[in-house]
C-alpha cells in the first residue's frame, strides 16, 4: 500500500484537477490511498465564513457565496451537465447552513472545526467523482468517522489504537480510497481538526496505520529546498535528508513539511517523497534514515509574525525556577507557542507565536506578576550547518534583537 498526500494547490483549478488524474493513471498503483486538502485557499475562505458567522457579519452570506461558486464552477469545468456530483455538493452546502442555523456553541474553537473542515469534504468528493469519470474506480472515505481524536478543537490529539484499528478495517481491498487530510472525528461524533496545514499529518497517519510502503506528498515545488524560495535567494534541491535533519527543520519553522508528520513515519521506517505534481518524472527528495543532508548545505527557516518577550522580576531579584513555571503555566492556558528560549540572572527573554490570539489576555496577567516588554511583528531565522559567510550576511541584511547559537543550529530574532 501506497499514500499520496495532494495539497491545495495542486487541485486549485480544473487544470490542476485533471493534472491529478494524469498522476495517478501514469503511477498505476492499484493499492494507493490518497489524503486530499481543501481546494486552493478555500481553508482561508471557510476561515472568513467562520469570522463572519462569529461576528454577526452582515457579510456572511456574500462569504458563503464564494465558497459555494468557487465549487459549483469547478464541477461546471469537470463533469457534463446535470453529473450527480452536483447533487452531493449542493447537500454538503445544505449542512454548512443548517449548522449555521441551528448551533448554539459560542466557542470559537469548535466553531471553526464543524464549519472549516468541509473544504476536504468538498474537494475529496469532486476528486473522487472525477477519477471514477476518468475510469478511477474508487472508494470514498469520511475520516471523521475513521481518524478518532479527543475535542481539543482545533489541534486535536489521535486516539492512536482506535484509530489504526479503524483504518485497518476499512482499507483492505486492491483499489484506490479517497479521504481528507487534515479532519478527524472525536469520540462523542464531533468534527475536530488537527491544526493548520495538518493534512500531511493526516498522510503519515494512514501510512503509520496501515504499514505503508512509502508516502508521497506532491506540492508545487521540485521538493525541499535549502531555504524558503519567498525569503531567500538562489536556494537549493535537496535530494535526501534524514528523519532527524527534517524533524529539526521543521521545528524551527520549514513550511514543505508538517511539523507532526515524521514520526509516524520514523517508528516504523517508512520513506517520504516529496514530489511536484507539474514534473512529476522528477525524483524530488527522499526522506529516510541515514545521511543528514545531501548535499550538505546551510539550511534557512523563517517564521514570520512572532513577539519577542522579555520578562523580569519587578524587585530587580533573580528570575528563578518558581518563576519560569508560573510564566510556562501561562502559557499553556493561553495556548501560546514557544520557539526560543533564553534566560539570565535577571530577565527571561521568550520568542513566542500569538495562534490563538491570546496574547493581550497573557500579557495582562504577566504585567501584574512582572516588570515585562515586548517586539511585535519580529522574524525568527534559524540556520542549520551554518558558516561564518552565513553569520555575516544576516548581520548584514538585518537589524538582529537577539541571538543563540548551539553546535549546529544558531538562530536569529530580527526586525
Amino acid at each position: 500500500m501506497k499514500v499520496y498526500k495532494f495539497g491545495g494547490a495542486s487541485i486549485k483549478d480544473s487544470t490542476s484537477v485533471r493534472n491529478l488524474a494524469k498522476i495517478l493513471k501514469s503511477e498505476s498503483s492499484q493499492k494507493l490511498v490518497i489524503v486530499i486538502s481543501a481546494m486552493g485557499k478555500m481553508t482561508n475562505a471557510f476561515e472568513q465564513i467562520v469570522a463572519h458567522y462569529q461576528s454577526n457579519s452582515d457579510q456572511l452570506e456574500t462569504a458563503m457565496s464564494y465558497v459555494q461558486d468557487f465549487h459549483l464552477n469547478m464541477i461546471k469545468e469537470l463533469f457534463p451537465e446535470n453529473h450527480v456530483v452536483k447533487n452531493e455538493i449542493e447537500e454538503l452546502f445544505l449542512e454548512i447552513h443548517q449548522f449555521i442555523l441551528v448551533n448554539k456553541q459560542t466557542d470559537y474553537d469548535y466553531v471553526y472545526d464543524q464549519i472549516v473542515s468541509y473544504g476536504e469534504l468538498l474537494s475529496t468528493k469532486i476528486i473522487s467523482h472525477f477519477l471514477a469519470f476518468k475510469g478511477v474506480d474508487t472508494t470514498w472515505l469520511d475520516a471523521r468517522a475513521i481518524v478518532i481524536t479527543d475535542t481539543n478543537y482545533r489541534n486535536a490529539n489521535i486516539d492512536w489504537q482506535q484509530t489504526c484499528q479503524n483504518i485497518q478495517h476499512s482499507i483492505q481491498d486492491d483499489t484506490v480510497y479517497i479521504t481528507q487530510g487534515f479532519i478527524a472525528g472525536s469520540k462523542h461524533a464531533s468534527t475536530t481538526t488537527l491544526g493548520r496545514e495538518g493534512s500531511d499529518y493526516s498522510a503519515a497517519i494512514f501510512s503509520y496505520c496501515l504499514g505503508a510502503e512509502s508516502l508521497s506528498i506532491w506540492k508545487d515545488v521540485p521538493g525541499v529546498y535549502n531555504a524558503d524560495p519567498r525569503y531567500f535567494k538562489n536556494p537549493k534541491l535537496i535530494k535526501q535528508l534524514s528523519y532527524r535533519e527534517v524533524l529539526e527543520m521543521a521545528f524551527y519553522g520549514a513550511s514543505v513539511i508538517h511539523p507532526k508528520t515524521i514520526k509516524p513515519l520514523e517508528n516504523k521506517g517508512i520513506p517520504l517523497y516529496v514530489r511536484s505534481f507539474a514534473h512529476p518524472e522528477d525524483e524530488g527528495t527522499t526522506i529516510k534514515k541515514g545521511i543528514d543532508l545531501i548535499p550538505k548545505t546551510a539550511c534557512y527557516t523563517i517564521k514570520n509574525n512572532q513577539i519577542l518577550l522579555s520578562i523580569s522580576a519587578r524587585d530587580f531579584s533573580f528570575i528563578i525556577e518558581k518563576n519560569i513555571s508560573m510564566i510556562f503555566d501561562l502559557f499553556a492556558r493561553y495556548r501560546i507557542k514557544v520557539n526560543l528560549i533564553q534566560n539570565s540572572a535577571i530577565s527571561f527573554s521568550v520568542c513566542i507565536e500569538d495562534m490563538y490570539n491570546s496574547f493581550e489576555s497573557l500579557l495582562k496577567e504577566l504585567q501584574d506578576l512582572f516588570y515585562v516588554t515586548y517586539n511585535k511583528e519580529v522574524q525568527l531565522i534559524s540556520i542549520r550547518h551554518f558558516t561564518r559567510r552565513d553569520i555575516e550576511k544576516i548581520k548584514k541584511d538585518y537589524s538582529i534583537l537577539l541571538s543563540q547559537q548551539t553546535s549546529k543550529t544558531l538562530q536569529f530574532i530580527v526586525k
